[in-house]
């Protein structure tokens, strides 16, 4: 028994709504790993990626499942509700990014050459992974913020829009990386400034609320990330006119895709996904700030 009379063990934490999700995440990612070590089967970086995002989301979850339940997560130096929605909402990304890539690399119409049997089973995998979404999307749903109660900064919209921010901020580094020629440009290499310092101090604050540090902050940590968000949004809106234009301009570059260009390997594609998902990410912080904005306020007229 515990010092306040209650039990070792948090039943809470299984016969809930949220203990059911993430038991069923558990069964989904051990599934998955199961169907494509047994059959499946995986090669080249973008299987790997998927491998790491079903092993990776499995080992967290089921961590933060046995801390949970023993209750060891009060000893933890982190805060646990800010840990736990921002993981989980990482993971429904990860997932749902491996749940795209595995098929259009992995599964084709006919049968490879390896026999249908090893597509009966990337089907399932594939099928696993796009529930097992759902899964995750499910514990974000139970733990974000409602009207009336009270909860840590990642469980509101505007700390569940920093760790979307930061993942799609990786997915733009990961285009750089694959011979996107940003370093042709002096104007595209400012881009790449504009993705380091928005994704670094993004991280940062994701990383102060989850180990409750943001009282190290020397001025209210509210008022940092609505300056520091509309910052952001200025800097992403110089970046969104000026990578598209120098790198589908004809004067810089290709308005369209080469023939010759090699399916993964394409700098034009690398292009097109950074251009992408700097429009979404500007998008992203616009909303941040507008729900930045609310948060500051209410927590004033509660003062």
């Amino acid at each position: 028994m515990d010092p306040q009379g209650g039990h070792y063990l948090n039943k809470a934490a299984v016969l809930s709504g949220l203990g059911a999700a993430r038991m069923f995440q558990l069964l989904l990612g051990c599934t998955i790993m199961a169907l494509v070590a047994h059959g499946a089967g995986f090669s080249a970086t973008y299987g790997t990626f998927c491998m790491f995002v079903w092993c990776f989301c499995f080992a967290v979850t089921l961590l933060v499942f046995a801390l949970d339940v023993t209750r060891i997560n009060s000893c933890m130096p982190v805060s646990w509700d800010n840990f736990t929605v921002a993981f989980a909402m990482l993971a429904t990304l990860m997932y749902i990014t491996a749940s795209v890539v595995y098929p259009v690399y992995f599964l084709s119409s006919q049968c490879p050459y390896e026999g249908c049997e090893v597509r009966n089973y990337r089907i399932a995998v594939t099928v696993c992974s796009s529930v097992c979404c759902f899964a995750y999307g499910a514990e974000v749903f139970i733990t974000r913020a409602k009207p009336g109660h009270v909860v840590g900064y990642m469980a509101t919209v505007s700390g569940l829009l920093k760790v979307v921010q930061a993942y799609f901020g990786c997915i733009i580094f990961g285009a750089l990386a694959n011979d996107s020629q940003y370093n042709r440009h002096i104007p595209t290499q400012y881009c790449v400034v504009v993705y380091s310092l928005c994704f670094a101090v993004t991280v940062v604050v994701v990383a102060l609320t989850v180990t409750g540090r943001t009282s190290w902050l020397r001025f209210p940590f509210d008022r940092f990330v609505v300056v520091y968000t509309f910052l952001a949004v200025l800097l992403y809106l110089s970046v969104a006119v000026v990578w598209p234009i120098f790198s589908f301009d004809r004067k810089y570059s290709s308005p369209n895709r080469p023939d010759d260009c090699q399916r993964g390997k394409c700098p034009w594609d690398s292009k097109l996904v950074i251009a992408v998902f700097t429009c979404a990410n500007l998008v992203l912080y616009f909303i941040d700030l507008l729900y930045s904005q609310r948060i500051r306020f209410v927590s004033q007229s509660h003062a």
